[in-house]
């Protein structure tokens, strides 16, 4: 690997592509494999309604932008000095031409043996990215992305990218519109109680059930998505990085979880892969999990809710958390990412 970051050029505003017939979809590994992209669909007027928040109203980021010629390494360096996760890429018209995120490089580069200073971003990028208008509600910007299974989106004002918007920004309108659902849950059983002490009678039945169907609408745990046949990527900590990308690879996902046993000692992400081994220069193959894993990560429960776990992970500013069983004994499955809420 080179030992020298490439200077950065000044922050530029790049201009958009109208989304194509070759469209894939942003952060999504599959779509890189083949041919069969999708036409980004058409952005139509959002229809506000009062409170409702719009994608420029949310903390947006100011979007990286390099050419698309530029190596991996070098990408990854920039990435690093700017805190993301993320790069848009243009081509030698200064045009949008694609996007590559963390998990691009731990399981299209690392994961495949590849030479991060001669691997151009061209090669590993999704081509022709979805992206939003800064107009969109951020409630569709988040189905956007949890439907297409991806966390970024760039965001296009007049033809040109004004910011990236994670997935993680979206997270306070997410746990609001859950927390306003359970409130009204809340209400209804409060007005059956109120109605059974006016009238003094036995409306115990009724109240529990109410209470229960308010439990199971707005308060879901993560029993409700997580099971004991999920499969986990687990890695020891005496694993090389180099192992772990190929089990987020293998499993198509944005983490690891490491474990001694049956005790969870930490957790790996592909962020980490970026920020902390190839920006610095470190080498895949002989750097070991626990030398750059995050240890005793926070952990949830079966019966937590989902709203509380994602309460964890936007207060914690991660995106991925471990779910053990009821006994907090034995793990069961990895981290309920935010795009599986």
């Amino acid at each position: 690997m080179s030992s020298t970051a490439a200077a950065a050029p000044p922050a530029r505003r790049t201009r958009s592509r109208p989304p194509s017939a070759s469209s894939r979809r942003s952060d999504d590994p599959s779509s890189a494999a083949n041919g069969n992209g999708k036409t980004s669909p058409k952005l139509a007027s959002p229809k506000h309604l009062p409170g409702e928040r719009t994608v420029k109203k949310l903390r947006l980021s100011k979007a990286l932008t390099i050419p698309e010629g530029t190596t991996v390494y070098d990408a990854s360096r920039r990435m690093a000095a700017r805190r993301v996760d993320a790069v848009l890429l243009t081509d030698a018209q200064g045009l949008l031409s694609g996007i590559v995120t963390d998990k691009d490089i731990s399981t299209r580069v690392i994961a495949e043996g590849l030479r991060v200073e001669q691997t151009i971003m061209s090669k590993i990028m999704t081509r022709n990215p979805t992206y939003v208008t800064a107009d969109s509600l951020a409630i569709e910007a988040l189905q956007k992305m949890v439907q297409g299974k991806f966390r970024h989106l760039p965001v296009v004002e007049n033809g040109e990218v004004m910011a990236m918007l994670d997935i993680a920004k979206c997270l306070y309108d997410a746990i609001a519109r859950l927390e306003k659902a359970a409130e009204q849950g809340s209400a209804i059983a409060a007005a059956v109680e109120g109605v059974e002490r006016q009238l003094g009678g036995n409306f115990t039945a009724p109240y529990a059930f109410i209470e229960t169907l308010r439990e199971r609408m707005f308060k879901p745990s993560l029993s409700t998505i997580v099971t004991e046949g999920t499969k986990v990527a687990i890695v020891s900590p005496s694993d090389p990085v180099y192992v772990a990308t190929q089990k987020m690879r293998e499993f198509r996902v944005n983490s690891v979880i490491v474990t001694t046993g049956n005790t969870v000692q930490g957790i790996f992400t592909s962020k980490d892969v970026l920020m902390r081994v190839v920006s610095q220069n470190l080498s895949p193959e002989l750097t070991l999990v626990e030398k750059v894993m995050t240890a005793n990560p926070d952990c949830a429960t079966l019966d937590t809710t989902i709203l509380d776990a994602l309460h964890i992970m936007h207060d914690g500013k991660f995106l991925h958390i471990p779910v053990l069983d009821r006994g907090m004994t034995q793990f069961l499955s990895q981290a309920c990412e935010v795009n599986s809420s």
